[in-house]
């Protein structure tokens, strides 16, 4: 125990360093310069077109996460890494304690969008931003960060990558353990590629042949097994 506690207290000193470290990149990512959106941006949701303002819902911070689509693919082909994202945000109070809202917005089309999120469960905005320019629209798979000042839209911060893991909890409960992420990049012996355990099949085995699904779909009432993902092309 001795030679364990050891080990953890020097381990400890580098852990605080990184917090402080994260602290001070928190402060420059907040001293960012703005870029106002272009005003007048629609986007479409359950009541159809409606201003982007309206996301904010009255408060005067947003942050979208931007999911990635493939078009006319069933529930099944939907994009495994950004349902990772969508499965852990089903519930926005403590930002909305803070004065942020949160929303969703894809480029799919809004039929199959709501057809999608019902089927999901999930419960937090989405919208449609096909056609819609960046940074509302454009590039998915990120997260970005709007100001409102009265009716002007600022841009403050965005990020894609690596950069969204904080919308998933699960990733930083496993790096505290003995086998991290079961990748081979972490230096794990046999390691897989990552993401290999995003999508699995109906017994709960990571796979991403056509059997699979994003792995939380299988809670989904209803759901069925299926021989393929329905998708043709890449997500956009």
């Amino acid at each position: 125990m001795a030679t364990w506690q050891a080990a953890r207290d020097e381990l400890l000193i580098r852990e605080k360093a990184h917090t402080r470290e994260g602290d001070a990149i928190a402060a420059a990512r907040r001293e960012l310069p703005m870029v106002e959106v272009e005003p007048g941006i629609e986007v479409v949701g359950p009541d159809g077109a409606v201003p982007f303002t309206e996301l904010f819902q009255g408060r005067d911070e947003l942050i979208i996460y931007q999911h990635m689509w493939y078009d006319g693919a069933p529930h099944q082909g939907q994009c495994e890494g950004c349902t990772y994202a969508a499965w852990n945000l089903k519930d926005a109070v403590y930002l909305n304690a803070r004065g942020v809202s949160f929303a969703f917005v894809t480029t799919g089309r809004w039929p199959e969008v709501a057809a999608f999120t019902e089927f999901m469960g999930y419960t937090q905005p989405w919208y449609s931003v096909r056609d819609t320019p960046a940074p509302v629209g454009g590039e998915m798979g990120q997260f970005s960060c709007f100001l409102r000042d009265g009716d002007r839209v600022f841009l403050t911060y965005s990020t894609t990558g690596r950069g969204t893991e904080p919308a998933n909890p699960t990733f930083a409960l496993l790096d505290m353990t003995v086998n991290g992420r079961g990748e081979a990049w972490q230096g794990i012996p046999d390691g897989h590629g990552p993401c290999w355990y995003w999508r699995t099949d109906v017994d709960g085995e990571p796979t991403w042949e056509g059997t699979g699904r994003p792995t939380p779909q299988w809670t989904r009432p209803g759901v069925t097994v299926e021989k393929t993902l329905g998708r043709d092309g890449h997500c956009h």
